[in-house]
Parts: C-alpha cells; structure tokens; sequence
C-alpha cells in the first residue's frame, strides 16, 4: 500500500489541521496514513549535519520511508508555523541528500478564519518547490470556519467538507500514482 507521512503544522493537541488530516485519512482508503510527530524534532542547525541528533535520523527516515507527504498546515502571522518549516528544514538537508526530494506532496491548509490559511499555503508551496517536491495543484484546499466542523469527539460532521476531502483524497492517490509511474519510466 502506498504510504504517506503526514506533517501536521499545529502542535495543538485539538488542532483543527489534525483533525481535517485525520478525516481525509479516514475517507481515503486506498492510501496509508503515517503521522509523523514533529514537535520532537529538535531546531534544524547545519554544524550538526555531519553528525545528527538520534531525533533527526528517525525522522528523516519516516520521510525516506514514505511514498509521499501531505502538509495539514495551520497560518500563524500570514506563514507556515517555525515547527513545520523546521521539519522541513531537517529533513531536507544535508543539501542534496534530502529525504523531501522528488516525493509527491499535497497540502491542505485549515483555519477558523474565512481564507483557510491561504497564505501558509502559498508560502509552503515556494518551499516546497525549491525542494523538487511536486505539489498536487488541483484541487486547492483552504478550509476556512474549522471552528464549525467538528463535533465534541473531534468527528468531521460537515458533509460537504467530507465529499470535498472524498475527491481531495482521490486526486491525491492519482497523483502520487502519476509521479510512481514518472520515477519508474525514468530509471
């Protein structure tokens, strides 16, 4: 089964991004869904390349392990969240060697405001660029009024935010399944 590591932006144990994440998991069977933490993983610094903390190794590979990697990635200040960019920073170095590097990536961005976080959307699609990662475009998730879409228990009650991940979920797999095909026809 293909395998997923899923990078969640928001350190927040009811984090709305965790949440939609969880749902589009729960509606795309076809795919295997690894939650990868990274609020354990220690500040990015470049003296520590040559020999990285335990923490790093372990992340790194769930990344090399993984098919491909979605972003569920709240806004803070119009951005990507510093623990999200961190994690990307870890596992895209050393330079060259990165475990990011040609995976098939999606991103969804949640937020309790009306543009669902349009712009740390954006800003991790710039990044995620540089890294050779190549990002679905289509369709587009910003999910704004988060606050609204849940129940007590944290269950996905919106209906037409559940078809929408439905067909998010789909085109995700296609996607993956495109760039498999690509990799394959190249080696």
């Amino acid at each position: 089964m293909t395998k997923v590591a899923v990078l969640v932006g928001s350190l927040r144990k009811d984090s709305f991004n965790r949440k939609i994440a969880k749902a589009l998991a729960a509606l795309t069977p076809g795919l295997e869904f690894d939650f990868v933490d990274i609020g354990a993983v220690s500040h990015y610094n470049q003296d520590l390349d040559t020999n990285p903390p335990a923490d790093w190794v372990s992340f790194r590979k769930h990344i090399a392990d993984a098919d491909a990697v979605l972003f569920a990635t709240a806004e803070y200040n119009r951005s990507v969240p510093g623990v999200l960019k961190n994690a990307i920073d870890v596992a895209s170095r050393p330079y060259g060697q990165g475990a990011l590097n040609g995976k098939p990536a999606a991103i969804i961005s949640t937020s309790i405001g009306a543009i669902g976080g349009f712009g740390s959307n954006h800003h991790l699609r710039q990044s995620l660029a540089f890294l050779n990662m190549p990002v679905m475009g289509q369709p587009e998730a910003y999910i704004g009024g988060a606050a609204g879409l849940f129940d007590e228990a944290g269950n996905l009650i919106s209906q037409g935010t559940k078809d929408f991940l439905a067909t998010f979920g789909k085109a995700f797999e296609q996607h993956i399944a495109l760039h498999a095909e690509d990799k394959q026809a190249a080696a």
